[in-house]
C-alpha cells in the first residue's frame, strides 16, 4: 500500500490528544474584531474539541498525527 497524503489544511488546524479526540481552535477571531465584546473574544481563545461526527473524517485527513 502506498502513503496517505496529509491534507495540508488539516494538519494546521487539528491536532489530537492522548485519548484520541480531535482538538481545534474557535473561528471568529481573525477580524472585524471592534464590534465583538472582550468577554466572546476571550472565549474565542480557548481551544475546543471537533463533535463527534466530524471526527473520523478529520482523522482520515491527517493519518500520522
Amino acid at each position: 500500500m502506498p502513503k496517505i497524503k496529509t491534507h495540508s489544511g488539516a494538519k494546521k488546524r487539528f491536532n489530537l490528544t492522548k485519548s484520541g479526540k480531535v482538538k481545534r481552535a474557535h473561528a471568529y477571531k481573525n477580524h472585524i474584531l471592534n464590534k465583538k465584546s472582550t468577554k466572546r473574544k476571550r472565549g474565542l481563545r480557548k481551544g475546543a474539541y471537533a463533535d463527534v461526527t466530524n471526527e473520523a473524517a478529520i482523522k482520515r485527513m491527517i493519518p500520522y498525527k
